[in-house]
């Protein structure tokens, strides 16, 4: 089996675009599809199916990703157990859009000669990225550790504190807030469905027991640009996002991102990494971590994350 077409298999999954996978991958998108194509003549199946917003993974296509991206962790694997430190810092974002990946952004902009991999393991909860750590696939990844013990030969560090802003549309009774108090929150729904991951579901479980608050997080996600169009249509509806976090949107929505106070409640996030990890870009890229400012205001996180 070619792993370069089960790659690009794999990443036009995770971008539902030919179109996106052939820039990820540096390739032309004719070169995607030569790829893709030669997977589906393999097996004998359809792997997607094509729709106006871009391409959708057939059934088939859903009982191969699973076993694609195993297949490719076990490739990884034999590559870190033969070529330690050589291959590119490969470091797990957890999604494009949040605080992580903009913050390896900016590192990589002061460092632009390193080879880097930047890599989502967006499907996988912290129990999954920390064995792939241990396996030396990826070099680092960022979680909160809630309810999660390292194990042996693994560290980690508190190392970003992504401060909440309050995203509504124009109709919301709280759009034209500077900033909005905690306890105002408690009036006002919070919509923050289609989470699976245990560790941020379990963290704004906490936040709302701690305050009070109405979190929605059951129920489908459409996917952002559905969740925006429906905070700009709706005089009731409200998420939380992070500071950190970059979204955008029409001109016409004219939503509101609205600082949270009183505390400022943060999403705490940790850099992990394996002690003996001898990848010569890790130990600068953790220095440049720990150099970063923390927050010198009061803040709330739950009691899970304040031993730093």
């Amino acid at each position: 089996m070619d792993l370069d077409a089960v790659r690009t298999f794999v990443s036009v999954a995770e971008t539902g675009q030919f179109q996106a996978a052939a820039d990820e991958l540096g390739i032309t998108q004719q070169g995607v599809s030569r790829r893709v194509a030669s997977l589906e003549r393999e097996f004998g199946v359809q792997l997607f199916t094509r729709t106006a917003k871009g391409s959708r993974l057939t059934v088939d296509g859903q009982a191969m990703l699973p076993h694609a991206r195993e297949l490719l962790r076990a490739a990884e694997r034999v590559t870190a157990a033969v070529l330690p430190g050589r291959r590119a810092l490969r470091i797990d974002v957890v999604a494009r859009r949040i605080a992580p990946s903009n913050l390896l952004h900016e590192f990589y902009r002061q460092n632009p000669d390193i080879d880097l991999d930047v890599v989502t393991l967006d499907h996988a909860d912290a129990a999954m990225a920390v064995a792939e750590i241990r396996a030396g696939t990826i070099d680092a990844s960022f979680r909160s550790l809630r309810e999660l013990k390292l194990p042996p030969g693994l560290c980690s560090a508190r190392v970003i504190d992504d401060r909440h802003e309050i995203l509504v549309g124009p109709r919301h009774p709280l759009a034209n807030a500077k900033a909005v108090a905690l306890a105002e929150l408690a009036a006002h729904p919070i919509w923050m469905r289609g989470m699976t991951d245990p560790e941020p579901l379990g963290y704004y479980r906490d936040l709302a027991d701690a305050f009070g608050l109405t979190i929605e997080t059951l129920g489908p996600m459409f996917g952002t640009e559905a969740l925006l169009a429906e905070l700009a249509a709706s005089n009731q509806l409200a998420t939380l996002v992070g500071a950190g976090t970059s979204y955008l949107w029409p001109e016409s929505y004219d939503l509101r991102r609205i600082p949270v106070v009183d505390p400022i409640p943060v999403y705490p996030m940790r850099v992990v990494w394996r002690a003996d990890n001898p990848h010569p870009v890790l130990a600068h890229f953790l220095d440049y971590l720990r150099a970063r400012p923390r927050p010198s205001v009061d803040v709330w996180v739950p009691d899970w994350a304040r031993p730093e």
